[in-house]
């Protein structure tokens, strides 16, 4: 039996991949080439429209968008450097349609690269000097940790330099937590793995870089208690929680083929690749189109210590790092409960071949509470309706941190997507007596700083309401002028809403106490109730924007961290709202150059009933607490996207109420027979 062709919006496939290299190889001719990108090219949104209006219709597809893969490559050039090419593959046709060497840019993070820093930073006779003069306890195991550097206007960064910051491990368990103790040594690695740089770290707020020999101080030595997460190296744990268990006897609700999912009402494709991880497209509710793609587009980690080297720690979290390359392998009964659906990735080995990642999104369903409720006060008969959600779920690790992005489908046609941190403080090293107040951190253990920072995300948001035509409307809530003849206001406490449609691309900021929204309309469609245009609204994440400021580096780097929600007119590929290359990047590559350029140049059109994108930036301004110490209870931060005039009523009012012969609770008392919390029919 023939295999079916892939959808235009699959992710490539094993075979692909290794096609893609394969026609790539011979490019470079004799060359090693060390491919750290095989990745699905996705369609112009011009072939996928129509294409999809006819899968929907289920008429005959006619023209399929051609199967591409985009591909980045790093050689070492004649000088010994590594040099960057970004690669378009034909896969229908089997050829290369375009080579372009990016000068000056690095790609993300590579790994094995990393442990050779880390080796090569360990086996220098400086840095090993530099160890002896610590007089470390017995038994001590020096660990490395090697960071991407960050930009800081002082070095060419043509040229990739890696920090690498020291920790101890006093235990010979390998899952000790290092973090408890930071030590005052750093050095610094070039693109060649040859360390250029090795010093000591300031230990108090006054201090600065030196090269002052101080032993570790013993005093930092404390109970493993206090600083170790893993139960074999912690008391044996609380006994008082029982099981609980999530039993579907009839099976999940959803129905996947291939990566298409559906939902109750809901349907939509699923995506992976490697830098967003997760992605969502042509996202439909009743047929309906709702959204063309959803997905996390960067996450921005700047820590707050003002003293060198610390501003050098500005993370990428998926530019420098990749979501897809650090998703974990998702574990029954662990990260997702109930009945669970797990999708697989390929990623690709620097040699040009298909790396599996088993179990990166696990799907499956959670009870989410009341959906609705109404207990007529005049017969007192309750009708219940309780909230079933489709949870599609994926954790990366990135070094000390991880994070747990999810999308909740809901059945009122609601979305939303949650984003909860967990993991272990990035530590530095003070002194345990130091006398003065440390501004930018808090003590979590003796000798160990978690200094503040940083977690800002940057959802993308193509939005398709009944169409890909969407305008941006900007709705406040304000009240009725009092004593003003021309308002009729006599009590004053009227309000009404005002409404501004954007004309222009560019960003906005939040305001509770106007109430604002933010809607993405189709000025076409009109509800034939309400009058108005049929739409979906934001609910954003009320956070504090960039604390850096904006001559920084930080700020330069990271322009969709100045306003919490952006529009801009869309194009293809225009998917990373720092650039495509955030690897040691010095700014200008972001959402508000690209606006700038095209306003200077003259290239700028409306953005009203057009093919848009919103940009919402949120995250969490993080002053760590004791409490997060040594590992951190999970914060958690959620976005919406909630229908608003799109239907004629409630949407989710066909849902079946709530009863007992389904639920089939218990009392706690014991009694296995059913409660009559609810009728069992009505």
């Amino acid at each position: 039996m023939a295999a079916v062709s892939p959808h235009p919006f699959d992710p490539l496939r094993p075979e692909e991949i290794s096609r893609a290299s394969r026609i790539v190889r011979p490019h470079f001719g004799g060359q090693d080439p060390n491919f750290r990108v095989i990745t699905l090219l996705e369609p112009s949104k011009k072939e996928m429209i129509p294409f999809l209006e006819k899968e929907h219709h289920k008429q005959p597809a006619g023209h399929v968008p051609t199967r591409y893969a985009r591909v980045e490559v790093v050689i070492k050039g004649s000088d010994g450097k590594n040099q960057l090419f970004e690669l378009i593959v034909d896969l229908d046709n089997d050829r290369v349609t375009r080579k372009q060497h990016i000068k000056g840019k690095h790609s993300y993070i590579d790994a094995d690269y990393m442990k050779a820093v880390e080796a090569a930073c360990l086996g220098n006779e400086e840095v090993q000097a530099e160890i002896r003069t610590l007089n470390l306890p017995a038994g001590a195991t020096v660990v490395v940790e090697p960071w991407a550097y960050a930009t800081d206007g002082v070095n060419d960064m043509t040229d990739r330099v890696t920090m690498c910051w020291f920790y101890l491990r006093l235990l010979e368990n390998p899952d000790a937590n290092y973090y408890a103790y930071p030590l005052d040594v750093c050095a610094e690695v070039s693109e060649k793995l040859e360390v250029t740089k090795v010093y000591r770290l300031p230990t108090k707020p006054s201090e600065r870089i030196n090269n002052e020999k101080k032993p570790f101080d013993r005093r930092k030595i404390h109970s493993t208690a206090a600083s170790e997460y893993h139960p074999d190296l912690r008391p044996n744990p609380r006994t008082t929680t029982k099981p609980y268990q999530v039993v579907q006897p009839e099976g999940p609700s959803f129905r996947i083929q291939g990566n298409q999912l559906k939902w109750e009402k809901w349907s939509f494709r699923v995506g992976f690749n490697y830098r967003e991880g997760l992605t969502l497209h042509d996202i439909r509710y009743d047929g309906r189109s709702c959204f063309y793609r959803l997905s996390l587009a960067e996450m921005f980690v700047p820590y707050g210590d003002p003293r060198a080297p610390y501003p050098r720690k500005a993370a990428f979290d998926l530019g420098n790092d990749g979501a897809g390359i650090n998703a974990n392998n998702l574990q029954l009964g662990c990260d997702c409960l109930g009945t669970i659906k797990y999708f697989d990735a390929y990623h690709n080995t620097p040699s040009g071949e298909p790396l599996k990642m088993p179990n990166v999104v696990c799907c499956h369903e959670q009870d989410d509470g009341i959906l609705w409720k109404h207990t007529n006060f005049r017969t007192q008969n309750p009708v219940v309706t309780r909230s079933r959600i489709l949870v599609l779920q994926t954790i990366i690790t990135v070094s000390n941190y991880e994070y747990i992005f999810a999308w909740h489908f809901r059945q009122d046609a609601s979305i939303f997507y949650e984003v909860r941190a967990t993991g272990i403080l990035s530590t530095v090293p003070t002194d345990v007596d130091v006398k003065e107040k440390i501004p930018y951190g808090t003590v979590v253990a003796p000798g160990v700083l978690a200094p503040y920072h940083q977690h800002l995300f940057s959802l993308r948001i193509d939005p398709a309401i009944d169409g890909p035509f969407n305008s941006l409307v900007i709705d406040e809530s304000k009240p009725l002028p009092v004593g003003d003849p021309s308002v009729h206001n006599p009590f004053g406490v009227g309000y009404v809403t005002e409404s501004q449609m954007i004309e222009e691309e560019g960003g906005f900021d939040l305001d509770f106490t106007k109430n604002r929204d933010f809607k993405f309309v189709n000025e076409k469609k009109i509800n034939p109730i309400t009058g108005t245009p049929v739409g979906f609204k934001l609910l954003p994440a009320y956070s504090q924007m960039l604390l850096s400021h904006p001559d920084s580096y930080h700020a330069k780097r990271s322009e969709f961290a100045d306003h919490a929600v952006w529009i801009t007119r869309y194009e293809d590929y225009d998917f990373f709202p720092a650039g495509k290359y955030t690897m040691q990047s010095t700014g200008g590559d972001g959402l508000a150059s690209a606006i700038a350029r095209r306003r200077n140049n003259g290239t700028t059109q409306s953005i009203r009933d057009q093919d848009i994108v919103i940009w919402h930036t949120f995250g969490s301004t993080h002053n760590p607490r004791i409490e997060d110490w040594p590992v951190m209870p999970n914060e958690k931060l959620m976005v919406g996207l909630k229908p608003v005039n799109f239907f004629s009523g409630n949407p989710s009012l066909d849902v079946a109420v709530s009863t007992q012969d389904k639920n089939k609770s218990v009392l706690y008392n014991g009694d296995e027979e059913k409660a009559a919390c609810c009728p069992s029919r009505l």
